[in-house]
């Protein structure tokens, strides 16, 4: 049975950002910038946020010679009263808040120790940069939206890690994207109320320069490709469309899931 081209056009439309405001953390890393460029071109206006001002301006201005409306916001999100003024300097330049897209944290490959020896200082820095990260910028979000009271999206990035294990010395990094699951569903919980619907996206190992070093591994690299079914490591294209769903009226009965995004590893684990 045939399908019109107005028909079509109609359901993609529910995919569509045009007028709303995106704000995505971690926006110059692999996957962040990869995200900031897809929400741009279904037409949000983009906070693009960075630890480091040149990187930020320059994916803001990359985005701008795109036709995209953007600005950038440069903040250490482990401070509260930077995560405050990352919203309120969007409020600013926008005047409405309407996405959060946390995709700040990695760092597991840097901190590899045994359970029992785990150091003390290298567990909070990296529950800091996986969880604390989230938590501040998400809260300060959700109070303008809140504000602002036409609902909204917030998007966790966790990672299959917080529901399986890996003999690999990731016992902080692992606890805090557990964590961060668990959050996923409380604030969903208690937003929900307000229409603000809260979701994860949990992918395996995404090809990306934070995780070039692992993926080096050739062994390591094998052996990962071996247990995913799909065969293969994902690119930041494979994190795109579930992305653009959960951060549009597509999903609007969709909240409280964490959806993975593993080419079918954790399936048959």
């Amino acid at each position: 049975m045939g399908t019109s081209t107005a028909a079509v056009t109609d359901e993609l439309g529910r995919f569509r950002l045009d007028g709303r405001v995106a704000i995505v953390t971690g926006a110059t890393g692999g996957i962040g910038s990869r995200l900031a460029e897809a929400l741009s071109r279904v037409g949000a206006r983009i906070a693009v946020h960075g630890r480091d001002e040149s990187r930020a301006a320059g994916l803001t201005e990359r985005l701008s010679g795109e036709g995209a409306e953007a600005v950038p916001v440069v903040a250490d999100l482990t401070r509260r009263e930077e995560a405050d003024r990352m919203v309120e300097q969007t409020l600013a330049a926008f005047g409405r808040v309407d996405v959060i897209v946390n995709t700040v944290g990695g760092g597991a490959g840097t901190a590899l120790y045994p359970a029992e020896a785990y150091p003390e200082d290298e567990w909070d820095r990296i529950m800091d940069l996986n969880l604390r990260s989230t938590v501040l910028p998400t809260a300060a979000a959700a109070r303008a939206m809140i504000a602002g009271g036409q609902g909204g999206r917030v998007l966790h990035l966790s990672s299959v890690r917080g529901q399986l294990g890996i003999d690999n010395g990731f016992s902080a990094y692992v606890a805090a994207k557990g964590a961060l699951d668990a959050l996923t569903r409380q604030q969903a919980t208690e937003w929900a109320k307000h229409r603000i619907t809260v979701n994860a996206l949990s992918p395996t190992f995404v090809a990306t320069a934070q995780t070039a070093s692992l993926l080096a591994d050739e062994e390591f690299r094998a052996g990962l490709e071996r247990r995913i079914p799909l065969g293969r490591i994902a690119g930041t294209d494979d994190v795109v469309g579930a992305a653009l769903l959960l951060c549009s009226d597509a999903s609007s009965f969709i909240t409280g899931q964490v959806l993975t995004l593993d080419g079918g590893l954790t399936a048959c684990q």
